[in-house]
């Protein structure tokens, strides 16, 4: 069985070498190289009547019989020489006389030297190839029936010739072909041995090209030697492929790997020639090399087996390029493969594939199945990116945080989601870590677009101040950034700044229109340039917003109410705000508001304010929200400011400042109380330096109170900012505060307990 596949083996080599010597035309055609004068072009086929067929097998057998001995018989240059070789029994038998009659054609003068060499090495392949080819060239000849009783020509230094060239030791043999040359000038080395030297020299030439990556040279081999483009060497096919690949030739690529699946039959070699191709081709060639595929035995196609591969490679490059249109076969293939096998992988391939194509929902699922398998930074990402495109950068903003720091499209991602999360309309209710986190990450990485609407977000809570640093922290990142340039300036324009303003258009003449045309207008309502956000919810422990009922006036109508922001340990300031006129109403009842008119929900949310009960006037004026008139609805816009307020909800009072336009009066004094009040929250939260803020904040939009300067006292006082504490509460005590005489008794506590008593 051996011998017979060796033999097997040895015949589609000497296949593929003859179809190479046939099809030479379309070689040079399919490589677009130019011909040469090596052996194989002088060859003839040996299809003539008079070339007798060997027996292969018989061969094959012989070799397998003389293996244990073909080491000992070749040749070895340390070897004694040996005998010389008898004549074969034939030729001592031969009769002196010929029988008359027409006389068989005379044998050729064959140098049948490498036949027995390779006779003797046991290369049954190499045999086999050998006899093929001195049977084009001598179409005469016939072979001998033994290879291994070719007599030997006695000639030791050629023997030795041919044992270099077997072992590769191409430079040692060039230089025993000179030392014979000229030390007998009459020798002339035998040409099938030159012209297999030239060819192995070549092939050697192109494989340290090809692993020294310098395909140019490849190229110039092969067009030089193209007897080694065939069959019985695809290696040097795969390698030249390659070539013109790197060269930007990438048609003449698709020719050699198309001549490999036209004329190469070795089925392992053709299903690698494919495998090779497809890490090099574009999807487009690779469907030419696809097209010509054959049959397998068993029906299936040929290729099957690499089918899966292929289409995971195809989807992948389709990732790459959303304008690639890949076959819906290979699509479905993968998702196949993503239901059966699970891989986390191929559910990527398909989330990003679908993103690409911007099928936001499809992709989103394939991501979401990625991360259930595996949560990585890809899946985040491109799940994160999925939930933007369709309008959820809330979850976005959660899901990639945990990898923002993974790579740098991880964190423009993260950025990405960020900025989208607060230029939501209507505005996210976000909490007060996720704001912290993203301004932190904003501010590590100086991300322009996310501080425009750290921006935006701030003048949606009346926060202009801080809305002023965002701009102009924004522009100083990116000074051309005209977009925060704009909004410094409007901004500016309602802190009443107008030295800031004319800064701001005389930085920007010439550049913006609509900066140098800036008028009151824009005051009105924040700027439709970016969508702005909910503020954070923060924690309550210290402080309440209440808003104490008023008695109605003689005329049927109350004056409007004042606001007191009151803590548990004095009393606070009280506030009187301006609100709109409200009609005489009654509330007693339990009614559902919206089955009530706008002007009847706004009159019902005021008559609950009376009543202490402020969650019930948050329903009724966002009744009245709806409503058509102008005034109705600034008025429940202020009016459920004010309920939220009275519950301690401060981020919801400020989002619900913005739903309607307010006049600069209404809205600067509710923004005081809603500083007053977060500074309160965050001082029961112990969170002493973040009240400082608030406490900085509301100062510069209206002086500090005597009772917001004991809080500030005694938030220095708690992180041990014992000079400012003492400052605080001596210039409160000098008005008589018993809260500041107090916080002075404690601060003498806290640094000279030894005196307390």
């Amino acid at each position: 069985m051996k011998s017979s596949l060796i033999a097997l083996s040895a015949a589609a080599v000497v296949a593929v070498v003859i179809t190479g010597v046939k099809d030479r035309a379309a070689l040079v055609e399919k490589f677009g190289i130019g011909r040469s004068n090596l052996h194989t072009d002088r060859m003839v086929q040996a299809d003539t009547p008079s070339s007798q067929p060997i027996d292969v097998q018989a061969v094959a057998d012989r070799l397998q019989e003389a293996a244990p001995l073909l080491t000992a018989q070749a040749p070895q240059p340390s070897q004694t020489p040996a005998p010389e070789a008898q004549p074969q029994p034939a030729e001592k038998e031969r009769p002196a006389q010929q029988p008359a009659g027409p006389q068989p054609a005379a044998q050729p003068k064959v140098d049948e030297s490498a036949l027995r060499y390779f006779a003797n090495r046991g290369d049954k392949v190499r045999l086999q190839a050998e006899i093929s080819r001195l049977q084009a060239l001598y179409p005469n000849w016939v072979p001998p029936a033994d290879p291994l009783a070719v007599p030997q020509s006695g000639d030791k230094q050629l023997e030795a010739m041919w044992q270099l060239y077997a072992e590769g030791r191409y430079a040692e043999l060039r230089k025993a072909i000179a030392d014979r040359r000229t030390a007998d000038i009459g020798w002339q080395p035998p040409a099938d041995l030159l012209d297999r030297l030239d060819v192995a020299e070549a092939r050697a030439r192109l494989v340290n090209a090809s692993d020294l990556k310098q395909y140019t040279t490849v190229i110039e081999t092969g067009a030089a030697t193209p007897s080694l483009l065939t069959c019985s060497d695809i290696d040097v096919l795969w390698r030249v492929a390659e070539a013109f690949v790197h060269t930007g030739r990438e048609a003449r690529s698709v020719d050699a790997y198309s001549y490999i699946l036209k004329y190469c039959t070795n089925p392992q070699e053709r299903l690698a020639s494919v495998q090779k191709a497809s890490a090099l081709l574009p999807y487009q060639a690779m469907q030419r090399l696809l097209a010509l595929e054959q049959p397998a035995v068993s029906g299936a196609r040929e290729f099957d087996g690499i089918r899966d591969e292929l289409a995971r490679r195809f989807v992948a490059e389709g990732n790459a390029d959303p304008k690639l249109d890949v076959a819906a076969d290979y699509v479905s293939r993968v998702a196949r493969l993503a239901q059966t096998q699970g891989l986390a992988s191929d559910a990527l391939l398909l989330g990003w594939y679908q993103l690409r194509r911007e099928n936001a929902p499809e992709a989103e699922k394939w991501f979401r199945a990625a991360r259930a398998k595996e949560d990585s930074a890809s899946a985040s990402q491109g799940l994160a990116l999925a939930l933007v495109a369709r309008k959820a950068p809330q979850e976005a903003e959660d899901v990639m945080y945990r990898w923002r720091s993974d790579s740098k499209d991880a964190t423009d991602t993260y950025l990405a989601a960020a900025a989208n999360l607060m230029a939501l309309q209507p505005p996210a209710n976000i909490s007060e870590d996720v704001l912290g986190r993203m301004a932190k990450e904003v501010i590590a990485q100086k991300y322009v677009p996310a501080a425009q609407q750290f921006g935006w977000y701030a003048r949606s809570l009346n926060q202009p101040q801080t809305a002023a640093r965002w701009f102009e922290t924004a522009l100083r990142w990116k000074p051309d950034d005209e977009p925060s340039a704009y909004g410094l300036a409007i901004t500016r324009e309602q802190l009443n700044d107008r030295t800031g303003v004319a800064e701001v258009q005389r930085l920007w003449a010439g550049r913006s229109q609509r900066i140098a045309a800036l008028d009151d207008a824009s005051l009105s309502a924040p700027s439709v340039e970016a969508p702005l956000q909910t503020p954070a919810r923060l924690p309550r422990s210290l402080a309440r917003a209440v808003v104490p009922a008023q008695p109605a006036d003689g005329g049927g109508a109350t004056k409007p109410p004042g606001l007191a922001v009151r803590s548990k340990g004095s009393a606070m300031e009280t506030v009187t705000v301006q609100q709109g006129t409200r009609r005489p109403r009654g509330c007693s009842t339990t009614t559902d508001a919206s089955f009530l008119s706008p002007d009847a929900a706004l009159s019902r949310g005021w008559c609950l304010m009376d009543l202490n009960r402020p969650m019930e006037a948050v329903a009724a004026f966002e009744r009245a929200l709806k409503g058509s008139a102008r005034q109705t609805r600034e008025d429940a816009a202020y009016g459920q400011s004010l309920a939220y307020l009275r519950v301690g909800l401060s981020n919801n009072a400020a989002v619900a400042a913005t739903r309607a336009p307010q006049s600069r009066e209404r809205a600067a004094e509710l923004q005081v109380s809603i500083l007053a009040d977060r500074a309160l929250a965050a001082y029961g939260a112990k969170r002493y330096r973040e009240t400082l803020i608030y406490l900085d904040q509301r100062a510069q939009i209206k002086r500090e109170t005597i009772d917001l300067m004991v809080l500030r006292g005694y938030c220095y006082l708690n992180l041990e900012m014992y000079g400012d504490a003492a400052r605080i509460f001596n210039a409160a005590a000098a008005t008589g505060s018993k809260d500041a005489n107090r916080g002075l008794a404690d601060l003498k506590r806290a640094t000279r307990p030894e005196t307390s008593g």
